[in-house]
């Protein structure tokens, strides 16, 4: 492990050669992209319609690969939520009882028993005292808030009353910001007054402003109430092994079965504190209120968490996820110097583990709000905020670079090599892919006038098109999916607004680009420039009826309650 903290922290300020280089490389090969085929237009036109062929092939082999594992994770995460987590839970505590019991009984069925049984068979016969009972577990969760009203964070309060996991083991802190103001401190206070009975504890844990060492992110905050729960757990005598620790959102509602199941993992699991425990990051709170663009983004997401997760080799943190306390204390939580601390802490804790650290999927979900704020100039502003953040995940590209190719290498390198270039694959590939199918087919075209007399040039825009019309495969299953997973329509819209969850699938091309590779563009631009992010830039999140009850309210200087409020729960 590295001898100092340090070591695995991002640096601040003024970078060296190699860091700028690395920060610059990704921009390098995405806006490259573009520049090359412009290029080779020039040059031969032939040339630049083989580059645009090899970028099609290779783009459908990857549409094969997200089909297949689109509906294979569905339906794990369909089958998963059917299981009763909480009775698998409890037998783990007489493990030898439970699996004599199985055997004895009829054949196993339903999603994982095979393996549920198995580990009660391993479990049973241990002896060294090394799987943990679920008696002995805690899991603590802290919701980081800003300055979001009572609304938005009171129904994800209320969600962990309603999960199945014993809730006198449920320590809940709410974490909020300093710079937040008057109103996230009261509210703060007015959730613990409702809510202290109804775990083992509720804490409220301002976080100051503008503390040394630190960038205005979400990783300070959640942090600094980390600390606060580590000295909690030093007074109660509670040991860090026996702790899972979960980090929210202020719209996140964990599905009833979440921490039984992330416990049962983390008891089953031998090497439980080199892993994280990641959900399935569902945006379908609000799905029915947001505008289309923002809907197919929000449906875009949730099927790449669904993906993510059947390929558990090559996942990363994202949002929402648990990670074991003593890990965290070793480690000193989250990054403080990055507005992504959530792929950030898979970079921080795959190189302080030396390359033993992955990520687990649990194929059940978290739910989220998508984008939604005031107006529609608004909400897309948000949302190209929201994707910029996500995509300034590039700033690992030069920390990852360096701790792979300098002396401070402490894993594997060609097992680190590989999760390199996957890193930087999927960062280029938002950027520049879906602009040069769109448009590339026309370049050579358009700039050249020689490529009219070459046939595969001039034929280039149809033997793309067809290319797209096989893709629109893809799109089907994900449109029939994304009705399956679909909470209920709200009563406040006709049946009409069926056929707008449909048409929008169209505007996903132009989504594709306008947002995704546009925010990755302007990420990289930045990092390229060394203009960096160093404020976390809060996404609005609501629905159509809060944004009534909040008008509504206003204009008769009231106070908004959660009952004045159709909350769209999954």
């Amino acid at each position: 492990m590295p001898k100092y903290i340090d070591d695995i922290e991002i640096p601040l300020g003024k970078r060296t050669k190699f860091y700028r280089f690395f920060e610059m490389v990704p921009a390098i090969i995405s806006y490259g992209a573009f520049i090359l085929l412009i290029v080779l237009s020039l040059i031969s036109p032939l040339l630049a319609a083989i580059y645009l062929m090899l970028i099609i092939i290779a783009l459908l082999v990857r549409a094969v690969g997200i089909v297949y594992h689109t509906l294979a994770g569905h339906n794990r995460l369909v089958k998963a939520q059917r299981v009763n987590w909480a009775h698998r839970l409890a037998e783990l505590e007489t493990p030898s009882d439970a699996y004599e019991r199985h055997i004895k009984g009829a054949k196993p069925t339903g999603f994982g028993m095979v393996q549920h049984i198995e580990n009660l068979r391993l479990i049973g016969a241990d002896t060294s005292g090394e799987y943990p009972k679920p008696s002995d577990m805690y899991n603590a969760v802290i919701i980081a808030a800003y300055n979001e009203a009572y609304d938005v964070i009171e129904p994800t309060v209320r969600s962990l009353t309603r999960t199945t996991y014993d809730h006198k083991k449920l320590i809940v802190v709410l974490a909020y910001e300093e710079r937040g103001g008057e109103e996230i401190e009261k509210t703060a206070i007015r959730l613990q007054k409702e809510y202290k009975d109804s775990f083992m504890t509720f804490e409220i844990v301002k976080h100051p402003r503008d503390l040394p060492d630190e960038v205005v992110g979400k990783g300070g905050n959640i942090t600094y109430a980390a600390q606060f729960v580590q000295g909690w757990l030093d007074e109660k005598g509670i040991e860090y092994k026996n702790v899972l620790m979960t980090t929210l959102d202020s719209d996140n509602r964990p599905h009833h079965a979440y921490f039984d199941y992330a416990t049962y993992e983390y008891i089953v699991n031998e090497d439980r504190k080199r892993l994280a425990y990641q959900p399935i990051a569902l945006f379908l709170n609000n799905i029915w209120d947001v505008p289309a663009p923002m809907r197919v983004m929000a449906t875009g997401n949730t099927f790449w968490n669904i993906i993510s997760s059947m390929r558990p080799h090559i996942m990363r943190n994202f949002a929402s996820h648990s990670q074991p306390m003593d890990a965290l204390v070793e480690m000193n939580f989250w990054s403080k110097r990055t507005v992504v601390e959530d792929g950030h802490q898979f970079w921080r804790s795959y190189f302080y583990f030396n390359g033993k650290y992955s990520v687990h999927p649990l194929y059940i979900p978290i739910y989220q709000d998508a984008v939604l704020d005031d107006t529609y100039p608004k909400t897309f502003k948000a949302q190209f905020i929201q994707l910029r953040r996500w995509m300034y995940g590039a700033s690992d590209v030069p920390y990852v670079a360096e701790r792979i190719f300098t002396k401070k290498r402490t894993v594997p390198f060609w097992p680190g090599f590989v999760w390199f270039v996957r890193a930087l694959d999927g960062y280029v590939t938002a950027a520049s892919v879906s602009i040069i199918v769109a448009v590339g087919g026309w370049i050579p075209l358009l700039i050249n006038s020689e490529a009219y007399r070459d046939v595969v040039a001039h034929q280039l825009p149809d033997t793309i098109a067809l290319f797209q019309r096989i893709a629109l495969i893809g799109i089907i299953v994900m449109v029939y999916l994304s009705f399956k997973l679909l909470p209920p329509r709200p009563e406040r819209y006709k049946r009409s607004r069926n056929f707008w969850m449909l048409a929008q699938w169209v505007l996903m091309p132009l989504t594709a680009i306008g947002f995704l590779s546009f925010a990755a563009l302007n990420a990289q631009a930045r990092l390229f420039f060394g203009k960096y992010l160093t404020k976390f830039d809060v996404t609005n999140k609501a629905t159509v009826a809060s944004r009534e009850a909040l008008k509504h309210s206003a204009a008769k200087d009231e106070p908004t309650r959660v009952s004045d409020l159709d909350i769209e729960r999954p």
